[in-house]
């Protein structure tokens, strides 16, 4: 019998009762951080950082540790995926040796083309499009600090046409959260994410709604949160996103702003920070901020799915 290799290159690689599992893999995991030890062996996992990275770095590198696997980590810098050999072979030579693949990249063509050409899970480390390992650890941070996902309300406000507003679009629908992104008429999210997202949320119970206001957006919501307005690749554009003629400078979330979400709102933001610009130190060093258990989880929440990716394509290679 043959099975089929899972992927997590987008948040809807996965069903809404597939992410409950993961993310219940993701709280026990947490309660008892060596219990799971998939990759026991040690297993390899290649991990290829082809962007910038602190947390994702760090926490994949722990998280496959603690699963008892080897993370083999590549300069996708020195290896030029795509470059010095196409994305196909570079697949090819992975797959024969690792476990799984992990790969934080730029177009989500490119993590497409290496998971078609893999015979092991591959697992999105952020990509131009989408972010799913965040919004797993996000919705792990919800659940932790508000006991339940469906049916809360969760606003996202800045840029909605970045990878954040867009995993943050099916994640949260999938979760059965009421979704609103606040962002300017020029940087909506893309009409096919859009367009998914309402799908999920009609199926889960969750709404989605975009808007321009973002004191609309945030009222009396149980969750805010924001990203940084330049998102790697955009770096040529920081001046004009951060600049005072900013786009994006009344979707900052000031004191001001957060106080209209419900009085025990939690504040997420995916990091890096840049304080006095998308967000106010009084909010994010203050006390509805749950930035640093947020940032925590991206370790368990990570666990989980490469525990879950792993089992559900077959197990081990001992």
């Amino acid at each position: 019998m043959t099975t089929t290799v899972r992927h997590f290159l987008r948040d809807d690689d996965i069903s809404p009762q597939e992410q409950a599992e993961i993310l219940d893999r993701a709280a026990a995991i947490k309660s008892r951080p060596f219990s799971d030890r998939t990759l026991e062996g040690p297993q390899v996992v290649a991990v290829l950082f082809d962007k910038q990275t602190l947390r994702t770095q760090v926490s994949f590198a722990a998280a496959i540790a603690h699963l008892g696997g080897f993370p083999l980590v590549i300069d996708g810098k020195l290896a030029q995926v795509g470059v010095r050999e196409s994305i196909a072979d570079v697949a090819r030579v992975l797959t024969r040796e690792a476990t799984a693949i992990v790969w934080r990249t730029y177009g989500q063509e490119r993590i497409e083309e290496m998971a078609a050409h893999s015979s092991v899970p591959v697992v999105n480390a952020l990509t131009d499009e989408f972010h799913p390992c965040q919004i797993l650890a996000d919705l792990l941070t919800i659940k932790e600090h508000k006991g339940r996902l469906a049916g809360l309300s969760f606003a996202y406000v800045g840029d909605g046409a970045n990878n954040m507003s867009h995993s943050y679009l099916l994640g949260m629908a999938m979760s059965g959260l009421h979704v609103r992104i606040g962002t300017p008429a020029t940087y909506q999210p893309h009409p096919s994410v859009l367009a998914r997202a309402r799908a999920l949320a009609a199926e889960t119970g969750g709404s989605v709604t975009i808007v321009e206001d973002p004191a609309e957006a945030v009222a009396g919501v149980d969750v805010v949160a924001t990203d940084t307005w330049v998102s790697m690749g955009f770096e040529k554009e920081k001046e004009s996103r951060q600049g005072s003629t900013s786009p994006f400078a009344r979707y900052a979330v000031s004191a001001e702003l957060m106080a209209l979400a419900a009085s025990d709102a939690i504040f997420l933001h995916c990091l890096p920070a840049y304080r006095g610009f998308e967000v106010d130190a009084s909010v994010i060093d203050g006390p509805q901020s749950v930035v640093w258990d947020e940032s925590e989880n991206r370790l368990h929440a990570q666990k989980a799915v490469l525990s879950w990716l792993v089992e559900k394509s077959g197990g081990d290679r001992r």
